[in-house]
């Protein structure tokens, strides 16, 4: 059972990560935006029903908790530790869109620039994000994680993430976030 070694900031102040010992998962990511769709996952569900939790995203050796803005974290650390020490590590699956074919060399590209540029810096403050969808030059992303509801994802980040896709794929790329 993956045991708690540190609960560290993230520089969304509504953000805690939760770091494990042990691995969580096998595989793959889970980021859940609500109770709804948690039901099914063990270790979310139990998360989001200790309430005044916004969203729980985990992966490999941490978890990352989103709560209400007006809840106290006095209230909720000890409990989310539970939940952690207690869950049971599975294969996971990652939620990214299906390419539905042949993968465009444009997006597969931005994939790999994101994978080695942009996720390792987002996984380290409690987050990630999912490409949503991509045209050929507007690229659609969501954070997950402590970057869901982070201030600073909105502005200085996706300016970031955007000016890397440009200096590193193509000029033309746009980001949006949702």
């Amino acid at each position: 059972m993956p045991k708690v070694v540190n609960i560290e900031p993230t520089p969304n102040p509504d953000a805690l990560k939760f770091v494990t010992e042990s691995p969580l998962l096998k595989k793959g990511i889970r980021s859940f935006r609500d109770f709804g769709s948690a039901v099914g996952d063990p270790l979310a569900s139990g998360i989001f029903a200790q309430g005044k939790i916004t969203s729980v995203f985990y992966m490999d050796r941490f978890v990352t908790v989103n709560k209400d803005p007006d809840a106290d974290w006095s209230d909720l650390i000890d409990p989310i530790c539970e939940l952690v020490e207690d869950f049971q590590a599975e294969e996971g699956e990652a939620h990214a869109p299906s390419s539905g074919g042949s993968v465009d060399e444009k997006l597969a590209r931005i994939e790999a620039v994101i994978d080695q540029r942009i996720r390792p810096g987002l996984a380290g403050d409690g987050g990630g994000l999912e490409i949503l969808s991509f045209d050929g030059t507007v690229l659609e992303i969501q954070y997950q994680g402590a970057c869901g509801s982070c201030p600073s994802a909105a502005g200085g980040t996706l300016n970031f993430i955007e000016g890397i896709l440009q200096d590193e794929v193509d000029p033309n790329i746009r980001v949006l976030s949702y």
